[in-house]
């Protein structure tokens, strides 16, 4: 290898710097960003030489073109990069420097690139969670504007369901003018929505065929065949975590900790996470929180409960939520189902894969 190269991206350009292993001289180039650009740019270089790239908004397309100038991409954690170089000036050129620094000293922190297939699998789940998302908002919406003018659909289990459409309608007729004329929009707005997720979901079920590796996540309480292959495609290889506790942080299921003399503090969680991970645990927990008295025997149930009363409901998601991710470590790693540990046991000890620590 004769030098080291890395790349600062911003939304129309990059920045470059090529830093000679010998004798440390730098160069620093601007590329305006269009496609072929940065292949164009690393043209002339050794194959196989390594181009640091921060996991930034549009890496995928950067990454591909550093690949087919037949280069080895390292992605970059942009959080801990940040904190190594120890730079109390901000400058992309000091940025960009302190990147080929941390590679020559072989500390350059790196995160795994999906690859390419699996990067375009993930856009159908990821849209379909913000989908959810806003199909959420717009019931909560409609609600609201019901409960503003006393209006209640009680008697549904679901007051946007099938069967319960016909009396929402006479509620909605029931409003003001202009009140029943938005919630109408929104209705039609929420049907739309709903039909957009059932055709994500058949597009999903077409293109991601029920893997072993889904197969073993689903059974796991709480995961079906949409979060089962949310946890999947977002988990990719799960050799590439050295421990359970690993993948529950990369999932954002356990708390900031601040630990100085006696005192230790656990905070909120921490923010540089894969959320869309983080959704389908969380997901999960509400589900097994639901269903906790139905199937009070389950660890799971146990778990929900007994922190619920000491600490609330969204504590007690979160803590099952962690037992989810660490439990789908060991059920990929060992490639065996999830068997409950309070289900399973054998002298007291429990057999499951799975095991956590409240939080």
């Amino acid at each position: 290898m004769k030098e080291y190269i890395s790349f600062d991206s911003h939304k129309h350009y990059t920045l470059a710097e090529r830093e000679d292993v010998e004798t440390g001289r730098t160069r620093q180039c601007r590329i305006a960003h269009a496609r072929g650009a940065i292949r164009e740019y690393l043209r002339r270089c050794e194959p196989g030489t390594p181009v640091a790239v921060e996991a930034t908004a549009n890496w995928y397309w950067i990454v591909e073109e550093i690949e087919e100038a037949r280069l080895r991409p390292l992605l970059v954690h942009p959080r801990k990069a940040k904190l190594m170089m120890g730079l109390i000036n901000k400058t992309d050129s000091l940025d960009l420097h302190g990147l080929n620094r941390l590679q020559r000293n072989g500390t350059l922190p790196t995160v795994w690139i999906p690859p390419a297939q699996l990067r375009d699998l993930r856009e159908l789940t990821r849209v379909r969670m913000v989908l959810a998302r806003h199909r959420t908002r717009m019931k909560n919406r409609i609600q609201a504007t019901l409960s503003k003018y006393g209006l209640v659909v009680e008697g549904f289990s679901d007051p946007h369901g099938k069967r319960a459409r016909a009396e929402m309608n006479r509620q909605i007729a029931q409003l003001p003018p202009q009140a029943r004329y938005v919630t109408e929009i929104l209705c039609a707005q929420l049907d739309f929505v709903e039909g957009q997720i059932h055709e994500q979901e058949k597009r999903l079920r077409a293109l991601v065929p029920i893997t072993p590796e889904i197969q073993l996540l689903m059974s796991l309480p709480g995961i079906g065949v949409i979060l089962g292959a949310v946890c999947a495609l977002e988990i990719g290889a799960v050799s590439r975590f050295p421990s359970a506790e690993h993948l529950a942080a990369y999932a954002g299921t356990t708390p900031r900790v601040h630990s100085s003399g006696d005192k230790t503090r656990y905070g909120g969680l921490r923010p540089d996470v894969n959320r869309y991970l983080r959704w389908a645990f969380i997901e999960a927990g509400h589900s097994t929180a639901l269903n906790s008295e139905r199937r009070s025997e389950r660890h799971v149930s146990r778990l929900y409960r007994r922190l619920r009363a000491r600490r609330g409901h969204y504590k007690a998601v979160g803590a099952v939520a962690r037992h989810l991710a660490e439990a789908s470590y060991y059920v990929l790693s060992k490639k065996e189902p999830y068997r409950d540990p309070a289900l399973h046991t054998e002298g007291g000890q429990a057999l499951a894969p799975g095991r956590t620590r409240e939080v």
